[in-house]
């Protein structure tokens, strides 16, 4: 059950399909403001994780938007139909209403492949004050073709991926997209802008040594910590991870 100190609010992206949020925003709309964006195949809530920090971030005096990216959870669109640059719309839509609301600085927060998302996002966004990624893949069409079990219909445009989750449906068009995007270049585009990447050592999915290509190509200012025993789900070190992150939070926003 959700909090009613969250705000259900909706707004659309660029390709006119509405987009489901959650917004907590106890330091008013003239605020900071933490944008958080799930990974794939998760939503707004992260199982209700998302919006505990979010109520704790709220003690600490920012505005929390969470929202479900287009074809996840509540928001208009097919799952089969994301691709990256959709995601980075979407995002840039979402600090399109925050900013309208006159809150600000804004600052991003990504999930596994949300957080290649916010970096893809920020490299061309002036506006994002600051960047923090949760095990972001660097590597992102060879991660996901490694996934991919191959074309599942007689035009080879729709393809099975196997995770955790069970099988995901994406379409062709998903890998020519992670082509354009240079993970690891594009966190470069992010300085002078304070940039904060958190990693599992010990990580199934996405390999530890893509948070280090990503640190190698930002430059300053830039922060990597690595969480000694913590999964792709950061299983019982959640802890560890809010409390890094709220104390960059801290000194970045000044």
């Amino acid at each position: 059950m959700i909090n009613k100190i969250w705000q259900t609010i909706k707004f659309k992206n660029s390709r006119g399909l509405t987009l489901a949020g959650l917004l907590h925003a106890p330091a008013g709309m003239d605020g900071p403001v933490v944008v958080v964006c799930h990974g794939f195949t998760g939503g707004k809530e992260g199982g209700g994780r998302a919006l505990a920090m979010g109520e704790e971030l709220g003690a600490r005096g920012y505005n929390v938007l969470l929202f479900d990216f287009s074809g996840n959870g509540e928001s208009e669109g097919l799952f089969e139909n994301i691709t990256l640059s959709g995601q980075i719309d979407d995002l840039n839509c979402a600090v399109d209403w925050c900013t309208g609301k006159g809150m600000g600085p804004v600052f991003t927060l990504g999930r596994s492949f949300g957080g290649s998302t916010v970096i893809c996002h920020a490299a061309g966004d002036p506006r994002v004050a600051g960047v923090c990624t949760w095990a972001a893949p660097a590597k992102l069409k060879e991660l996901f073709t490694e996934f991919a079990e191959g074309p599942v219909d007689e035009e080879g445009d729709l393809f099975a991926l196997a995770g955790n989750e069970g099988i995901a449906y994406l379409r062709k068009a998903f890998f020519t997209d992670l082509g354009r995007y240079d993970v690891p270049q594009l966190a470069g585009n992010i300085s002078p802008r304070p940039l904060l990447i958190i990693q599992g050592e010990n990580d199934d999915v996405v390999p530890p040594g893509d948070a280090g290509l990503i640190f190698r190509g930002a430059k300053e200012p830039k922060q990597l910590v690595y969480v000694p025993g913590a999964d792709h789900q950061f299983s019982g070190h959640y802890r560890q991870v809010w409390d890094t992150f709220f104390a960059w939070l801290e000194t970045v926003n000044r």
